[in-house]
């Protein structure tokens, strides 16, 4: 309460105002401000201490009761004190009793039902506002847009029947006021036939006062039944609110547990979706176990029936032989007799058989020499054949190393042309790096080709491959060199160039990819060899086992057989040794190659940080661009004369690469020994 005093003596003071000497001592005492209530009631109110309390109004207070019962508000005073309400959002009861407000003051309240979103009820008891018709009727437009007030207490008003049709019209648009107090007015009969018309359209009215205004009683009954009919119906919509309300709220419970019983439901049919495809897995995990079990069992099974055939065969053979040395056994004894007589004839017979065996079993070993003989011969012609081969990779690698050094050269002076242009510097210079980087891939694939092709013959290639290097740095070197000569001269047709270089890059691509299909090729037909070779070495072995069963027959031969098997072991164990050295000489040529491809990485970094300093460079002069474009005609004959050299290279490779792929000797390509 004390600081509603304090607020009103600064707004006083902040407008100049003599603060009222009755309301500071009202306030002071605690009577005139009260928990949420303020009662001014019968304090004579002036013009200034209203506009104040209209200020205080339009702040944030507290108080939802206001009390100004006869105030004897003046209409100037009540109009300022009425407006400073429109905003207020706290005051809900105004007592506004026995202030003789007349035509503004009926002007000002319809304004404030019209603005006033909080005001619950309003008491005009003892007032003059149905005086003036014209004042009525705008407070009863204000009563008709108003949608929050619920008591309105016009007792004493002075209201007539034009007054009351007003009302009525109000009455019908409103929605909202359930308490009417219209006692010891004028209405009449008029006024209460029209106010009947229009509660037959209303509904929310429940209590409705109108003793004194000379009213019939039949029109009074008819007004009191149709506010009982609106009190019930009022009861009702209550009833059946609260019963909504509660529905809705069991509704809603149900809705959640259903949700829940849901949400379970889902979760369980996930756990056992999860259960199942976990048994699934499991199961078929075991079936497959299951199977590798079985399948191992059936091959265990068929190698056991497998040597079981096999050992009943060797029986049955066994068993023929026993059967037939006994029958051997009793026809000699039966024929022992007459066998001594044929014995000198049949000695004489076996001893020219041996001889004849001999002289067979001779032939045939020399046959066999023979054999051996062009075999060695063949294989001889073979080791040629891979000689001519490898010298002719040898000189398709020079001359892709030579081809790949031109392309270099190529891509650098593009990248030289192309890197001038600051939009187009990043682009070209990607797309030289991506190119380099698949061609150094290329090379590297076509390298290991050649390593798993030509594994016994690669150690002689180091010292070759070190002057390859040796002059792919004289050649980088150059190129540098070239390059900053160029600069000058071919930086200014960097398109045309680049279109050129591409359709060189791409007819080279097509030229390498050739001759990898011929190198495929020349594989294919290498492993065919092998599998000749291996089908001479099956039926090798074939001879040897025949060799073997005639060296049982025969045991005259068994040594001459025996020291032929010891040369032979000593021939592998002889070519095993040279084998084992071949792999030292191929495992040091592979260590070789490593430290030539960490030679070819560090290259490949310098040659980053020269591009960096090149385009550092380039960066520089760019400054230089507008005064290089007047001797750009100059230049014009000789970048033609440039296009043709470039054209006239680029055929003479490619009929030298056609030339070689149509005279390689793709079927005289054999592998090396094992």
């Amino acid at each position: 309460m004390e600081d509603f005093r304090r607020m009103y003596l600064r707004l006083c003071k902040e407008g100049g105002v003599e603060p009222q000497e009755s309301v500071v001592a009202q306030l002071q005492e605690g009577r005139a401000a009260q928990g949420s209530r303020l009662d001014l009631s019968g304090q004579s109110l002036s013009v200034d201490t209203c506009s104040v309390l209209a200020r205080a109004f339009q702040k944030e207070t507290y108080f939802t009761e206001v009390s100004l019962s006869d105030c004897m508000l003046s209409e100037e005073g009540a109009k300022v004190l009425l407006t400073g309400l429109f905003g207020n959002n706290t005051v809900k009861i105004l007592d506004l009793k026995g202030n003789n407000l007349r035509s503004s003051g009926a002007e000002v309240l319809g304004k404030l039902l019209a603005h006033n979103k909080t005001l619950r009820r309003l008491v005009m008891e003892w007032n003059a506002l149905g005086v003036w018709d014209e004042a009525f009727s705008l407070f009863c437009e204000g009563l008709a847009s108003n949608s929050v007030l619920t008591h309105l207490d016009l007792r004493n008003n002075q209201i007539n029947h034009h007054g009351a049709s007003e009302l009525a019209l109000a009455l019908k648009r409103n929605t909202a006021l359930e308490v009417l107090d219209l006692r010891w007015n004028s209405i009449g009969l008029l006024g209460g036939r029209s106010l009947l018309e229009a509660l037959q359209k209303n509904k929310s009215i429940v209590q409705l006062e109108m003793a004194g205004n000379n009213i019939p009683c039949d029109t009074l009954k008819a007004l009191e039944q149709t506010t009982g009919h609106n009190s019930d119906r009022q009861s009702t919509l209550r009833e059946s609110r609260s019963r909504t309300q509660v529905l809705s709220m069991e509704i809603q419970t149900l809705k959640d547990m259903k949700g829940r019983q849901f949400l379970n439901l889902m979760e369980t049919i996930d756990r056992q979706r999860e259960e199942i495809s976990h048994s699934n897995r499991s199961t078929s995990i075991q079936i497959g176990q299951l199977q590798e079990a079985l399948n191992e069992r059936k091959s265990a099974v068929n190698s056991l029936t497998a040597k079981l055939q096999m050992t009943e065969a060797a029986l049955a053979l066994s068993e023929q032989k026993n059967h037939n040395m006994g029958e051997v056994l009793t026809r000699v004894k039966a024929e022992k007799e007459e066998q001594r007589e044929r014995q000198s004839r049949e000695r004489k017979k076996e001893q020219e058989d041996c001889t004849l065996r001999e002289s067979k079993l001779l032939r045939e070993i020399q046959d066999q020499n023979q054999t051996s003989i062009q075999l060695r011969s063949k294989v001889e012609e073979m080791e040629r054949r891979c000689k001519s081969q490898q010298h002719q990779i040898f000189e398709l690698k020079q001359e892709l190393t030579n081809s790949t050094a031109e392309l270099k050269l190529r891509l650098a002076q593009a990248e030289d042309r192309l890197e001038i242009e600051k939009r187009r510097s990043k682009q070209a210079l990607e797309d030289m790096d991506t190119l380099r980087q698949k061609e150094v891939e290329h090379m590297n694939c076509h390298l290991e080709e050649s390593e798993r092709a030509l594994q016994e013959r690669i150690f002689k290639l180091e010292g070759q491959r070190i002057q390859l290097e040796e002059e792919l740095s004289k050649a980088k070197a150059a190129c540098v060199t070239e390059r900053v000569q160029a600069e000058e001269e071919l930086g200014r047709v960097r398109a045309q160039v680049r279109l050129e270089e591409q359709e060189q890059v791409s007819a080279l691509e097509e030229k390498l990819r050739s001759v990898r299909s011929s190198l495929q090729e020349v594989q294919l037909h290498c492993s065919q060899q092998k599998q000749t070779i291996s089908e001479l070495q099956a039926k090798t072995s074939q001879q040897s086992a025949e060799t073997d069963g005639l060296r049982r027959r025969i045991e005259e031969l068994q040594q001459e057989l025996s020291g032929k098997d010891r040369e032979k072991v000593a021939e592998v164990s002889r070519v095993k040794v040279e084998l084992q050295e071949q792999i030292g000489h191929l495992q040091a040529e592979r260590t070789a190659q490593a430290g030539l491809r960490e030679k070819i990485s560090a290259l490949e970094r310098e040659l980053k940080v020269l591009r960096g300093n090149h385009r550092e460079a380039l960066l520089d002069k760019e400054s230089e661009m507008s005064s290089m474009q007047e001797k750009l005609r100059l230049r014009e004959a000789e970048i033609l004369r440039m296009r043709e050299d470039e054209a006239n290279r680029a055929s003479y490779l490619q009929s030298a690469i056609l030339t070689y792929v149509q005279g390689s000797p793709l079927g005289q390509y054999s592998s090396p020994k094992k």
